[in-house]
């Protein structure tokens, strides 16, 4: 049923909007939109035709949501071919030289399917990892334990951050039956570091958008897989500090999962819903998880090839994001039109 997708259906909603709305001058549309494109797996030695495609889009930014390789290995010196492969890509290559790279690491690239805090070759992939996306040598990204970090990104009076977190140096033991994860009601995910740290990214923010990133979903509770909802108490601190620290229009992307969705979640604070934008994969998908569940689902489950757009606008005080999930041949799969209350 869920491969009538391939023939571009498109499923759009539009967030709640208040009256008629007033013509915009197309100049200063353009003057006050940032554009990000987003997506996760992606194969170093598989074909990549996604980079032509989005460069169709005109992208200002492109943040990488992990699995960028297929690494999974504790030898180093693998580690390190494996991204040089992916750098030498024509296509990436070209992508690169024309848009503004950042990002995070999951599973395959950090070294170990599925690792967390005990893989033993951590520190040497991170040096690896910050080597591929361009990190400056003596940055406090080089220094600490974890890739987290974070951008501000201005276009006239938009202000959008970008919280990239680390899923993965930190993470504690996750917990296996049969197939399926199960949860760690006392067990973390980012460490009392990053803990902190984030703390104190949300709420001096005073971004109209804030951006976290997450390598693994965030909102869906469902599947047996990889989810913050394997870590339900380091998940419920997540949303209560959303909620405490005021910040404004908190949108989650993440990957991982060889799939297309977005999750929306009500919740009493903050005054407007949080989303889970996720994209993934770049070179391959998972067919078996066609009729997967999530309650928090607002569109179609894609299994095609894809990446995700946002395009960020700030109109007569107004902001809006249009996000959509994207494909070759200028496929438009699904969007959603989310605006957020204005301060």
């Amino acid at each position: 049923m869920m491969y009538l997708l391939r023939f571009c259906m498109v499923f759009t909603i539009l967030g709640t909007m208040n009256g008629p709305e007033k013509p915009v001058d197309p100049s200063m549309q353009a003057m006050n939109e940032l554009v990000i494109a987003f997506g996760s797996c992606n194969h170093e030695y598989e074909e990549q035709p996604m980079w032509a495609a989005m460069l169709k889009q005109e992208p200002d930014l492109w943040i990488w949501l992990g699995d960028n390789i297929y690494g999974d290995t504790d030898n180093m010196d693998t580690l390190k071919y494996k991204y040089q492969q992916q750098r030498s890509n024509p296509g990436y290559k070209h992508f690169r030289n024309s848009v503004e790279i950042i990002g995070i690491w999951d599973d395959h690239d950090y070294g170990i399917n599925d690792g967390g805090a005990g893989y033993r070759q951590k520190t040497e992939s991170q040096q690896h990892f910050l080597d591929f996306i361009g990190e400056p040598d003596h940055t406090l990204r080089r220094k600490q334990a974890g890739i987290y970090t974070s951008y501000m990104k201005e276009v006239g009076d938009l202000q959008v951050k970008i919280i990239l977190l680390d899923t993965r140096y930190h993470r504690d033991t996750l917990f296996k039956k049969k197939r399926a994860y199960l949860p760690n009601e006392e067990g973390d995910i980012l460490g009392g570091q990053q803990w902190q740290w984030l703390e104190k990214q949300l709420k001096t923010s005073k971004a109209d958008v804030n951006i976290i990133a997450s390598s693994i979903q965030v909102i869906p509770e469902q599947h047996a897989y990889e989810k913050w909802a394997n870590f339900p108490n380091a998940r419920q601190r997540l949303f209560n500090l959303v909620a405490e620290s005021k910040a404004r229009g908190v949108l989650f992307l993440s990957g991982d999962r060889h799939i297309a969705e977005f999750s929306k979640i009500e919740l009493s604070s903050p005054n407007y819903p949080l989303y889970d934008l996720t994209s993934s994969g770049l070179t391959h998908t998972w067919r078996r998880a066609s009729r997967e569940r999530n309650k928090y689902r607002t569109g179609p489950l894609l299994v095609e090839l894809n990446y995700g757009l946002l395009h960020i606008r700030k109109v007569q005080g107004k902001t809006t994001v249009e996000a959509s999930v994207r494909g070759l041949n200028d496929n438009l799969y699904f969007k959603e039109l989310i605006s957020f209350p204005t301060p």
